[in-house]
């Protein structure tokens, strides 16, 4: 697909359109990322957030988390809120920059602030979850991870069954935490997956279990593998027991 006219000044950000952004997200990595980074100069804010994305990925240009959090704090700047809220992303795991929990909580805030952003809900919920740059809240925690799930954010269904699960906040109620957690596991949450795995193996369904454990193993980051192969290795179930030696060989 042929690449738009490279902006070469603020007046030709003015006629960037639809099908340009298509055209550039569709055209080889290198020369979309030349592109991306001129708009990005000029100013344009919807740039400068995927050039900070970009920078962060390596997609297109050597990967620069220094580079990506100069782009999203500018976008941030310009009002995008999916900016502000990789800005808290930065900070928060230390992405170009060093790990600043209050930072995160401020950039977190300040996307929502501009948006009702579920990812930035989900994140500053986290955070007053655990009392991370931020106050200890669990109930302000759980209405924020509410916010998130009512937007169809898969993570924050598993957040809000572990709520439900643990009788925090509301009382202890395991039919809706089972339904929180199939809610997350069915949209691709690892947590979800693996917290719903447990209550039907729980409920003598083990063979639903294996299926949704093997679907941990695809997605879930090095450290939650650690923590769930450990736990598996204590199950009764011989199949189980072998998952949970697989992870840990995964998160090696």
């Amino acid at each position: 697909m042929t690449l738009p006219p490279t902006p070469a000044s603020p007046d030709d950000l003015l006629r960037i359109t639809v099908a340009d952004w298509q055209a550039v997200l569709a055209a080889e990595p290198a020369a979309a990322a030349a592109w991306v980074e001129a708009a990005a100069q000029w100013g344009h804010a919807d740039a400068q957030a995927v050039m900070g994305q970009w920078r962060l990925d390596g997609h297109g240009v050597e990967r620069d988390p220094q580079q990506a959090l100069h782009w999203f704090l500018r976008a941030a700047q310009r009002g995008d809120a999916m900016a502000a809220n990789m800005a808290g992303r930065c900070h928060e795991q230390g992405w170009g920059t060093a790990v600043d929990a209050e930072k995160a909580a401020h950039w977190y805030r300040q996307a929502l602030r501009l948006a009702a952003l579920p990812q930035a809900q989900y994140n500053l919920a986290n955070l007053m979850a655990a009392g991370q740059g931020t106050a200890r809240d669990p109930s302000e925690a759980f209405a924020l991870y509410r916010q998130a799930a009512d937007q169809g954010y898969a993570k924050a269904y598993a957040k809000l069954g572990r709520f439900h699960e643990d009788g925090e906040v509301v009382p202890r109620d395991a039919a809706r935490a089972f339904d929180c957690y199939r809610r997350g596991a069915e949209g691709g949450d690892f947590r979800g997956q693996f917290s719903y795995a447990g209550m039907l193996a729980a409920r003598g369904r083990t063979d639903e279990a294996i299926g949704w454990l093997e679907k941990v193993l695809l997605s879930a980051t090095p450290r939650y593998l650690r923590q769930a192969g450990a736990l598996l290795l204590q199950a009764p179930d011989a199949r189980v027991r072998a998952i949970g030696e697989r992870m840990l060989a995964r998160a090696a």
